[in-house]
């Protein structure tokens, strides 16, 4: 038993000591991506009750929103003790899950609720998963995070993976209120295994933790993370990395949602198809995490993971130009969602652990929120606007293909920031 442990602990790139708080980080992703990955199919059945050529006000109203909670989000990181940021952000946003079970239960076919669920999911996806992956920053080294980030990432990999099913199993029977109430549940768990992660860093404290314990507020304003971003070129790197990321996937999303509008027409039957590409996603994510992405960041660096996506999506990008039916488009987006769950996501949190603590909540914060969610909103008008000007999607695919290059570029110089600030 003992040797299949260490071979085990070989496999996966552990050290002594770091199994508990890897099953803790795993378990806080898992529980997180499942509630959100069960209500992902109900947030885009929401935005296509609303009318697919009216997605780019949902994309607006959510940078409004985004732009709202910014101030409260960094008043409270500013005020409360650093441990306590995330479980009292958390247990909001159970309580709002709780209110829109209400709502729904009440009148399930309301569309300015649906819409207004719509805007309330894209900016608790950003927001959840970015404190997150803020808490992981803080409490793991560079080191760490190169060896630990991708094989944390397959948590959420593996609630991606179990979270459309449930959906696409308990939809009909529960209703889309009963899968909110247990998002709600998943969300409070997550909270439990955050707090456990906070006291086994307490016991193993980092060194830099010294100056910045976790009992104690990061201060400042509530907009220091806008003010950081605009004085550090490493962040502007990050933050344009983001704006490029955001951009290709809002183009890859408006085209999901005209082609899954057009084949199918019934909203369980489109909840059912989304549930069903995510789980395709997520099985490809979780091979990639365990077994590729750590050695890879170990051996060949960051900047690896943030430009091999890029790539794949210019290429992918061209393909469509050439054949935009369901068949390619499905291909190109599991590729793209794999890939960046299982490649750009660890490497883009890997950029943040070379940082200081208030920047890994509030600089970072704001970068994964309201720059994306600005990304979002600019992107979803510039696609509306290429689809009207040229009456078909090709073009939008070209232009498409070359925002994938800029990203690629942009992930490169951020790998070799991130190694020369280590």
């Amino acid at each position: 038993m003992r040797q299949w442990r260490r071979r085990l602990a070989l496999g996966l790139n552990l050290q002594p000591g770091e199994a508990a708080p890897v099953v803790a980080g795993l378990a806080l992703f898992y529980l997180l991506f499942t509630g959100y990955f069960m209500l992902r199919p109900v947030r885009e059945t929401m935005g296509i009750a609303g009318g697919v050529d009216n997605l780019q006000w949902l994309f607006s109203g959510t940078f409004i929103a985004t732009l709202v909670c910014l101030p409260l989000f960094g008043w409270l990181a500013s005020k409360v003790k650093r441990r306590r940021i995330l479980p009292w952000t958390y247990a909001v946003f159970a309580s709002n899950l709780l209110l829109f079970a209400l709502l729904f239960a009440r009148d399930p076919d309301d569309i300015w609720q649906a819409r207004a669920f719509y805007i309330w999911l894209s900016v608790f996806n950003l927001l959840a998963i970015s404190l997150a992956w803020s808490v992981l920053a803080d409490l793991f080294s560079s080191e760490q995070g190169k060896r630990l980030f991708g094989l944390l990432a397959a948590g959420a990999s593996l609630g991606g993976l179990s979270g459309p099913l449930l959906g696409a199993l308990l939809v009909a029977p529960l209703g889309h209120a009963g899968l909110l109430i247990l998002a709600c549940l998943f969300l409070l768990g997550s909270i439990a295994a955050a707090v456990y992660l906070q006291r086994w860093r307490d016991r193993n404290p980092l060194p830099a933790m010294s100056e910045h314990p976790a009992s104690k507020p990061l201060g400042g304003n509530p907009f220091a993370g806008a003010s950081a971003v605009m004085r550090s070129p490493y962040l502007l790197g990050i933050a344009l990395f983001v704006i490029l990321l955001a951009s290709v996937s809002t183009f890859l999303y408006f085209e999901q949602a005209r082609i899954v509008s057009e084949t199918f027409t019934d909203r369980t039957r489109q909840t059912q198809v989304f549930g069903l590409i995510d789980t395709v996603v997520q099985g490809l994510a979780i091979l990639t995490q365990v077994f590729i992405t750590g050695r890879l960041a170990r051996r060949m660096g960051v900047g690896v993971l943030l430009l091999a996506v890029p790539l794949i999506m210019a290429a992918g990008f061209i393909w469509l130009a050439l054949a935009p039916v369901f068949a390619v488009f499905v291909i190109v987006m599991v590729v793209r969602r794999a890939g960046e769950y299982a490649l750009v996501r660890p490497g883009r949190e890997m950029l943040f652990t070379v940082l200081p603590a208030e920047d890994k909540y509030k600089a970072k914060n704001f970068i994964d929120t309201v720059v994306y969610r600005g990304g979002d909103a600019l992107s979803g008008w510039v696609k509306r606007g290429l689809d009207v000007m040229g009456e078909h999607p090709q073009l939008a695919m070209l232009f498409g293909a070359l925002l994938a290059l800029g990203w690629g570029i942009t992930g490169a110089w951020l790998g070799r920031r991130q190694r020369e600030l280590e």
